[in-house]
């Protein structure tokens, strides 16, 4: 029997299992491990939550990963009866199948599997565990295990009847909708129930507006987070947060209105940006920044790799401030709905000119981009070597200069994706803020398929949004 008609049949199995709940949740003490999986997928697909819950209880491995898995019931309804299930202390007359449940993920990843391969005793045991906490069973399994390597005392035999340390990982959006607070309302009550034993390690964390969540704040251990978004915040609520996640990897900052802060906050928050040893992502929509992003420039860490910057109100000054800033050389960038190109191109050329060796991917979206100005920067254009992603829509160009930009860019043999403008002569009487004539772009995307694969780049995707 090959391994495919092997997890055809437990697959089959468990939705058999499944007919019959609560038999199904008596059987749990007795089924074969090998059934926990796929009966779990089951589950979780059918949406049965009583089941997901007493399967929580007896998991015979020590994690468990939702990933890529979805379900037909509400998300927070799936998470409260995953999370419900949480047992501190050791399991009483469960199943023998070695290890219990120690990390619970709830977070949706592709590239998570149920459970990760268990490497007999030796820790990490899950490759998603959190390294930065010292609340975090990593950090609790290096500590016994050190302390049982020097021998001391009868240490073993006291733990098993100890509380046993747990992580739960989960994402949270502070969003103020009734659902979430009714959510996070049960998870803080989960940790207080759990007497510290509960460690919650959120990764990436939401807020909009701070008010009315502080409280779930002081529940969370921010040094676990890696990826913070903040929308319509105070400048000061900012810096306050910025000193405690001192691992962020991806920032996220939107509406939030610089330049009406007095200067000793808008300095306070550079220098808690600057403190970002592991920035890599920074992005400010909807942040003016005129005439200040040689400031932000100073203070953003080196090995940051990806600038946001759409409606950021740029000057022409912040561009050239950008293609003369070593750090320049070594972004991807988001430029987009930034009006400043629409003037002069000379700052965005020197740009493309600083950054044509190292830029990946670059987003001029509604930049109000002529073709008399990409035009001036396509010889600067065709030596990005390196970039693979160029989004230029809702820019004002016409069919002649599209072409043209084909030709100069066919030899850039990393280049896969191409987001381009529908061409002047699409809309009615040429006016780039009438309706779209659908059929002439149906016409212009013809035209250009037929140019990529006359000059052998049908790799290289060209499409438009309307």
């Amino acid at each position: 029997m090959d391994q495919k008609t092997t997890v055809t049949l437990l697959e089959l199995a468990a939705k058999s299992l499944l007919n019959n709940e609560p038999a199904a949740i008596h059987a749990l003490d007795e089924i074969p491990r090998e059934l926990f999986v796929p009966l779990f997928n089951a589950a979780l697909l059918g949406g049965h939550k009583t089941m997901l819950t007493a399967m929580v209880r007896v998991w015979p491995f020590r994690c468990l990963h939702i990933g890529s898995l979805n379900t037909r019931e509400s998300y927070y309804d799936i998470l409260e009866a995953m999370t419900d299930g949480l047992q501190t202390l050791p399991a009483q007359n469960s199943t023998s199948w070695g290890p219990k449940l120690r990390i619970l993920d709830l977070r949706r990843d592709l590239d998570c599997k149920t459970i990760c391969s268990e490497i007999g005793t030796t820790f990490p045991f899950c490759f998603k565990s959190c390294k930065y906490s010292q609340h975090s069973i990593l950090k609790i399994e290096e500590a016994q295990h050190s302390v049982m390597c020097l021998g001391i005392g009868n240490y073993g035999s006291e733990t098993q009847s100890a509380q046993e340390p747990m992580e739960l990982l989960v994402d949270i959006s502070l969003n103020s909708t009734l659902r979430t607070e009714q959510f996070l309302s049960f998870l803080c009550s989960k940790i207080q129930q759990d007497f510290g034993s509960l460690h919650v390690c959120c990764r990436d964390l939401q807020i909009d507006r701070m008010s009315g969540h502080r409280s779930i704040l002081q529940f969370l251990d921010l040094g676990c987070i890696d990826h913070l978004e903040m929308d319509q915040v105070d400048l000061s609520e900012v810096v306050t947060l910025l000193a405690r996640v001192v691992h962020l990897n991806s920032l996220t900052l939107c509406n939030i209105p610089f330049n009406s802060y007095p200067r000793r906050k808008f300095i306070s928050f550079l220098l808690s940006l600057g403190r970002l040893d592991n920035l890599q992502e920074l992005s400010l929509p909807f942040v003016c920044l005129t005439n200040q992003l040689h400031k932000l420039l100073r203070v953003v860490p080196r090995q940051l790799d990806t600038l946001y910057l759409p409606y950021c109100s740029l000057s022409n000054r912040d561009v050239t401030v950008l293609s003369e800033s070593s750090q320049a050389t070594h972004l991807n960038l988001s430029l987009s709905n930034n009006k400043t190109f629409s003037e002069v191109y000379e700052p965005f050329q020197a740009l493309l000119e600083k950054v044509s060796s190292t830029l990946q991917h670059l987003e001029v979206t509604n930049c109000m981009i002529t073709d008399s100005t990409l035009s001036a920067v396509l010889p600067a254009l065709s030596h990005c070597t390196h970039i693979r992603v160029l989004s230029f829509a809702f820019n004002p160009i016409t069919m002649p200069v599209l072409k043209s930009l084909l030709q100069h860019l066919k030899s850039l043999m990393k280049l896969k994706y191409v987001i381009y403008p529908a061409p002047l002569h699409c809309y009615e009487e040429g006016n780039f803020h009438d309706s779209l004539d659908r059929q002439k772009l149906a016409e212009v995307q013809a035209q250009l398929e037929s140019m990529l694969h006359g000059v052998q780049r049908d790799d290289m995707n060209w499409a438009t949004c309307s």
